[in-house]
C-alpha cells in the first residue's frame, strides 16, 4: 500500500485533490488508519484514478463522472452524455469566437480612426410599443429638422385633443427612417399612447413593432451630433459582420424645446442580424 503523498507523486495528483474524491465518494482509500487516519492507496487504483481524469478532460462534472464509474449506465446514456457535453463546448466556441470578432473589429476601428469610439455600440432587443404615429417627407436632409418639428407639434397636438394620453411626459418621441437613400425622404414619427386612442387620416395608431435585435447607441447632446452618432453604429455593423435589416430608429430619451440642448439623450435603434 501507498501513502496518500505517494500515490499522490505516482499519478501527479495534488494530495488536496486525492482528499476531495475520498470526500465526495469518487474515489475512496482502500485503508483508513483508525488511529492516525492516514490514507493509504493501492497501484491497482490508478486504472480508476486516470479514467477520472479522461473523463474530466472531456468537461464532465464530477457527479456525472461517478455515475459513469458506478452505474454502468448502457453505451446509449453514456453517448448522450458526450453528445450533451459535445453541444456545450460547440456553443461556448460559437460564443468565443463572436467575442474574438468583436475584439478584432474593435482593433480595426481603433486603428482607422487612431482613438476609441466616443460612442458604444451594444446589442439588444427592443420592446414593441403602442404608438400614434404620422408619416412625412422631406425633399433633403437639411429640411429634416423642421419636418420633425412641424410632425411632432401635430402629432402632439392631436393625442392632446382626442383624449390621448402618453407613456411618457414629457413624450418621448421616436423617428422611423423608411427611405433614406432617394429624394423625398420618408420619415415617421411617433409617441407612445396608453389608452384607445382613434387615428384618422393623417394619424397612425397602432403596435410599433419589436426589433429582435438591434445595434443601439446613446448620444448626449444637440441633434446636430446624431449624424455621427449614427454613423459610428453604421461603422460598427460593418465592421463586426452584421447586415441592417430594418429602418432606423432615434428615440428621444430626454428632451424639451426650451431645455439646455448639451442635456438631450436620443438612444438609436438599428434592426441587424448576422451575416
Amino acid at each position: 500500500m501507498l501513502k496518500i503523498g505517494e500515490f499522490s507523486r505516482l499519478a501527479f495528483v495534488p494530495v488536496k485533490t486525492l482528499r476531495y474524491y475520498d470526500d465526495i465518494g469518487l474515489l475512496k482509500p482502500v485503508h483508513v488508519d483508525q488511529w492516525t487516519g492516514y490514507r493509504y492507496y493501492s497501484v491497482e487504483q490508478l486504472p480508476r484514478l486516470n479514467r477520472i481524469l479522461a473523463l474530466k478532460g472531456l468537461g464532465l462534472s464530477l457527479e456525472q463522472i461517478g455515475q459513469l464509474l458506478d452505474d454502468d449506465l448502457p453505451a446509449e446514456q453514456i453517448r448522450g452524455m458526450l453528445r450533451l457535453k459535445r453541444s456545450e463546448i460547440q456553443q461556448r466556441l460559437r460564443e468565443e469566437q463572436a467575442r474574438l470578432d468583436y475584439v478584432e473589429a474593435r482593433l480595426l476601428l481603433i486603428e482607422q480612426e487612431g482613438k476609441m469610439s466616443d460612442y458604444e455600440v451594444v446589442l439588444k432587443p427592443v420592446a414593441s410599443i403602442r404608438a400614434a404615429a404620422m408619416r412625412g417627407t422631406s425633399q433633403d436632409m437639411e429640411h429634416i429638422p423642421e419636418m420633425l418639428g412641424r410632425l411632432f407639434g401635430e402629432l402632439i397636438g392631436y393625442v392632446q385633443q382626442n383624449g390621448g394620453r402618453f407613456t411618457e411626459t414629457p413624450p418621448a418621441g421616436i423617428t422611423i427612417y423608411h427611405n433614406m437613400e432617394c429624394e423625398p425622404l420618408e420619415l415617421e414619427v411617433a409617441l407612445g399612447v396608453t389608452n384607445g386612442l382613434q387615428g384618422n387620416d393623417r394619424v397612425t395608431v397602432y403596435e410599433l413593432p419589436a426589433i429582435p435585435q438591434a445595434a443601439t447607441t446613446v448620444h448626449r447632446g444637440a441633434f446636430s451630433g446624431l449624424p455621427a452618432a449614427n454613423h459610428a453604429v453604421f461603422q460598427w455593423i460593418e465592421a463586426n459582420g452584421y447586415t441592417i435589416v430594418g429602418p432606423s430608429r432615434e428615440v428621444n430619451l430626454y428632451y424639451e424645446p426650451n431645455a439646455d440642448p448639451s442635456r438631450y439623450v436620443t438612444e438609436i435603434q438599428v434592426p441587424v442580424a448576422k451575416r
